[in-house]
């Protein structure tokens, strides 16, 4: 897991968020990029204006900011609408979900053998998991991720993991851990990305039968017990189905 540094220059995080969330997820206007960021609108505007400045982005006439030159070197496509969409779906369940429970939920997508965090929502717990939005961490260690993975056909799965001696991860106990998770219909991440933190991940339900998003709440590992697991799993259960009706 990768930590924040020490002395992190927030105007610099918030460009680059920016900036990926342009190349990944398509256009952008300053209200929706002041909300994400949890900023005024005029510091959304100055920072999409310098982005706009060095090619990262570019206004189009609809006054929606899309990726620039800099972002689109090697054809990298933006993958646009659907995690935007996705996203906006997702959020008033969260939202609710988190005052249901009172512990920080997110949202992920897997790309390969990771897992990007797309959305987050804090409880208000003084000891609580803090944001993870725009993060990466190896599908295979995250709950969302582990989710995402045991849906997978048994052929895209070896390819992602192929039989070659590995610890990390081992491929036939990983296959073992994965059909456990599907059986059960929830994955758990026991501290293996971040000392101290404790995850449960379900998928969002797909119509196209493989899911392509997770929702988790992310737990202080003091706070977590598993006398408690048949609460939040029900709980991520319905809010995953309620954000999958809302999306399709």
């Amino acid at each position: 897991m990768k930590n924040k540094p020490a002395y992190a220059i927030e105007s610099v995080d918030h460009a680059l968020h920016l900036a990926t969330v342009l190349q990944q997820e398509g256009a952008i206007g300053v209200t929706e990029a002041a909300s994400l960021l949890g900023v005024s609108r005029s510091t959304a505007h100055r920072l999409l204006a310098m982005l706009v400045y060095r090619d990262f982005a570019k206004q189009e006439p609809d006054r929606q900011y899309h990726a620039g030159p800099v972002l689109r070197l090697g054809d990298a496509a933006t993958t646009a609408a659907p995690i935007a969409e996705l996203r906006r779906a997702a959020l008033p369940h969260m939202r609710a979900l988190v005052n249901r429970v009172g512990e920080t939920a997110n949202l992920q997508v897997r790309a390969g053998g990771q897992t990007r965090f797309i959305a987050n929502v804090e409880c208000e717990q003084i000891l609580r998991v803090g944001d993870r939005a725009g993060r990466a961490l190896p599908a295979h260690r995250s709950s969302g991720g582990k989710a995402l993975l045991a849906a997978l056909p048994p052929a895209e799965l070896a390819e992602l993991y192929p039989d070659a001696e590995s610890d990390d991860p081992n491929p036939a106990k990983l296959r073992r851990e994965l059909a456990l998770i599907r059986k059960r219909g929830f994955a758990i991440n026991n501290q293996l990305t971040e000392t101290g933190v404790t995850a449960i991940g379900v998928v969002v339900p797909d119509t196209e039968g493989i899911p392509s998003a997770a929702l988790a709440l992310a737990i202080p590992t003091a706070r977590f017990d598993r006398d408690q697991l048949p609460t939040w799993v029900g709980a991520l259960s319905s809010t995953a189905t309620a954000i999958a009706h809302d999306l399709y």
